[in-house]
């Protein structure tokens, strides 16, 4: 009966694991973000790429002052949660931009602390590829 009972935690335990490691791999993939902010309104793409606990890709930002496509440091992602900087200079200031986000269905709730200027919640949302993007090109 204790070889059962061990069996049983065991096997939750990894049923658990299992559950947290598909939960990290959501991560995966392209990101929409769109708001205002103290430099006006900005819209983002986030492209990530994850390997095990490694978070790499790049953010790509679009504002009134022009596009910036930045790859992503420091990206790590532990349970649920995701966290990276985004190293922007903007003409000669190099800032510190700190992402940290939970994951909630097809939202990532980010809290962005950019450098020590100023700190705000945005929200990204998946970016749901289309059946034309999947599927096989017609025969002429």
């Amino acid at each position: 009966m204790k070889n059962f009972a061990k069996l049983i935690a065991v096997g939750a335990f990894a049923l658990a694991a299992i559950g947290v490691a598909s939960a990290d791999d959501n991560f995966a993939g392209k990101w929409q973000a769109d708001f205002d902010s103290q430099i006006g309104h900005q819209k983002y793409t986030f492209d990530f790429k994850i390997d095990g606990t490694n978070v790499t890709g790049h953010a790509i930002g679009v504002r009134t002052t022009g596009t910036n496509d930045i790859e992503i440091t420091e990206g790590s992602i532990n349970q649920g949660e995701i966290s990276f900087v985004e190293p922007l200079k903007l003409q000669d200031n190099e800032i510190r931009i700190e992402y940290k986000g939970k994951l909630a269905g097809d939202e990532i709730k980010f809290h962005r602390k950019v450098g020590d200027f100023a700190e705000y919640d945005i929200v990204a949302k998946r970016v749901k590829e289309t059946s034309e993007t999947n599927s096989p090109p017609a025969n002429p």
